[in-house]
């Protein structure tokens, strides 16, 4: 009773405090705060697939262009469609999608999952690097679909005035929901499973574990919410092409998830704060700089050498990542319980 008071406690402050931000913090300050909330949306789907599944895949950028476009494509107005693909005339189909945002956004997902599930007959045959390789490749065909079918996606010219209704409440509730899902799928059943196939998959399969089904159901849900993410993304961004979602955008999530700790959603969460944040709060040093009255000249990319080494140290420091594959209430309380029980123990040796 006591745990589910303080989760409804922290529930709550968490939803004040994305009311108050939205309402309180200047333009700049909510623009990184929702690109970090998008972030997390997508580094929590990967990190099932990738760090609680163990499954090396390497196809988010996939997911979340299929997301990206469905979401568009469904909230773009139909006389903008029209006027906006220039190469050719749009799809009849293209036309005639069109609906609210928040069933715009489920259905990106939705589409993303779906393709997931036929993709994961021939995903799942193979194992470890040819994993890897499979699932990049069908990162580039999502991509040159994109540009080579401008009568579905206009190209490469991309879509462009995207309603922007993806203010920091969505951005926000859905991040949470996001971390609650994930957090129960984690620890259920099907969570344990998954963490038996990490483990040891062949001895999974001796125990009569189903690992096609279980690895299949953490490749379809990770490819809903990353769907659900880049549907986010274009209704923020307010323009998609097909150029940014290229690989370095699995990249970023593979550095995020690794450096918060494969399987931990709260490393994924706070790991996304420090690489999405820190980038542009190190923002400053590409600039010219006034230190002790000399004038260092501006020297763009700066940050991201900067960046590059902190990220360094902290691996250096942290090999299985920030929280290893523990949550922060387990590592809160097995601190303080180490902390508790020595107190005992000096108080016991005291009497």
């Amino acid at each position: 009773m006591q745990k589910i008071v303080l989760n409804s406690l922290l529930l709550a402050l968490a939803i004040y405090l994305i009311y108050w931000a939205n309402r309180s913090l200047d333009n700049y300050t909510l623009s990184i705060l929702n690109n970090i909330g998008i972030f997390a949306i997508l580094a929590l789907s990967y990190n099932l697939i990738n760090g609680v599944a163990g499954q090396f895949s390497l196809e988010p950028n996939g997911f979340v262009a299929i997301g990206a476009y469905m979401g568009a494509l469904f909230t773009i107005p139909t006389e903008t469609k029209i006027d906006m693909f220039a190469l050719v005339d749009p799809a009849p189909v293209v036309l005639q999608m069109h609906s609210g945002f928040l069933p715009a956004i489920l259905i990106g997902g939705a589409t993303a999952a779906i393709i997931a599930a036929m993709l994961s007959f021939p995903v799942f045959r193979v194992r470890g690097d040819y994993l890897a390789i499979v699932t990049l490749g069908f990162g580039f065909i999502i991509r040159i679909f994109a540009m080579n079918n401008p009568a579905y996606t206009n190209g490469a010219m991309g879509l462009n005035d995207i309603p922007g209704n993806a203010d920091f409440i969505w951005i926000g509730l859905i991040t949470i929901v996001t971390f609650i899902v994930m957090l129960n799928v984690i620890t259920s059943r099907y969570g344990r499973a998954m963490k038996a196939v990490r483990d040891d998959e062949d001895a999974a399969i001796a125990m009569g574990v189903n690992t096609f089904a279980i690895k299949t159901t953490a490749f379809v849900t990770s490819a809903f919410f990353e769907g659900v993410g880049g549907a986010l993304l274009a209704s923020f961004l307010t323009t998609i092409s097909p150029d940014q979602f290229t690989f370095l955008l699995t990249f970023q999530l593979l550095i995020i998830i690794v450096l918060g700790g494969l399987g931990s959603m709260s490393g994924a969460l706070f790991a996304t704060v420090l690489v999405m944040g820190g980038m542009e709060w190190l923002r400053f040093l590409d600039d010219d700089m006034n230190i002790l009255g000399y004038h260092t000249g501006a020297h763009p990319g700066m940050r991201m050498v900067v960046f590059a080494i902190l990220l360094v140290i902290m691996m250096l420091f942290a090999r299985k990542g920030l929280f290893g594959d523990k949550e922060i209430g387990e590592t809160v309380r097995k601190r303080f319980g180490k902390k508790r029980s020595l107190d005992q123990q000096r108080s016991g040796e005291a009497l």
